[in-house]
This record gives C-alpha cells, structure tokens and sequence, in this order.
C-alpha cells in the first residue's frame, strides 16, 4: 500500500474517506454500495451495514479496480453504477450531480466519465449495465487482454465530460502521504 494504511479509512474530515463519498453519492438519491476486497471484508462488514458491502467476486480472476466493478455488476446486473473513488476526499456533491444529469439527459452511451485535460478520470464515472455486461462477456471469452480501467473505456460507446478549471482540485487523488499532506 502506497499510503501505508487502507485509504478509505483515512479520516480527515470526522468521518471514513468511504463514507464521506458514499454520503456524497447518497445526495443524488442513487444507492449506494461500498466494493471491498477480500481482506477488507470483515472490517467494513462492522463499519458499515453489511447489505451495502460487496465484496470482490474471486471466481472472476481479474484485480483492481475492474475486479469491484464487475463484483457491483455482478451483483445488480441490471443498474447502472456511479463509481467514485474513495481517494477523492476533495470531490464535491454538485460536480456529481453535473455528471448524473448529464447521464440521465443523455441515455446512448455505456459510460459517463470525466475527462481533465483530455485524460479520462475512469475512477469517477458512471458505467452502464449493457456496457459492463459486454466486457464481462469479453473477460469470460478471453477477449479481455488488459484490465485496467482505461482500457475498458477503449472497449465502450463513452461520454466524455470535460471538467471545468475550478473543478480540477475536486478530482485530486490521494494516493500517498506526501499527497495528502499537500491536500
């Protein structure tokens, strides 16, 4: 672990990193699920109420950030999913809402994500269920060569929203001490 500790449970602000994200998502009335890893199971599971945790799926093979993605899809194959990174303590509830409205005015697309500065921000984003159902299908027929996020966006039908110059500092990722103590 880059920051030495499990970043969702960094608290900065009185509360989880988790659950200040998952506070902020709960504000645009969608449901809300925390995605965990094995290891991590148990503790969120006394943290957290138990039927809002979802833990990685170990039969899918796959690790990351793609491996909770498929996990959420897996369990409610027929929702979109709005993810937000618990390592973006700095994200704001109305930029969150920009994204959602723009998806729900928009509905021709498998994922909704930011861009900043022509780079995708995949780790905040929405990710249809017609899109995610074709990329589990890929990984199940091995077609799935890589599993980083990017490259599932290269596979999907994207909506790109550009972020604004004053919404920049809301996507920082916290990854590290250092990053933290420059946040």
């Amino acid at each position: 672990m880059r920051m030495g500790t499990d970043k969702a449970l960094i608290n900065t602000t009185g509360i989880p990193w988790a659950q200040s994200a998952a506070n902020k998502l709960a504000q645009l009335t969608v449901q809300v699920s925390l995605s965990v890893n094995e290891d991590q199971y148990n503790f969120y599971a006394s943290a957290f109420r138990e039927n809002a945790i979802i833990k990685d799926n170990s039969s899918l093979q796959v690790y990351g950030p793609l491996s909770g993605l498929l996990s959420v899809h897996l369990q409610h194959p027929l929702e979109d999913i709005f993810v937000l990174a618990c390592d973006m303590p700095l994200m704001e509830s109305p930029v969150l809402a920009e994204l959602y409205s723009f998806y729900q005015t928009n509905k021709n697309a498998d994922a909704y994500i930011f861009t900043n500065d022509n780079e995708a921000e995949p780790l905040c984003g929405i990710y249809c269920a017609k899109g995610l159902a074709a990329i589990l299908k890929m990984h199940q027929q091995n077609k799935l060569p890589k599993h980083s996020i990017k490259f599932i966006l290269s596979q999907l039908n994207v909506l790109y929203v550009p972020i604004k110059e004053n919404q920049k500092k809301y996507f920082t990722n916290i990854n590290s001490p250092e990053d933290l103590n420059e946040g």
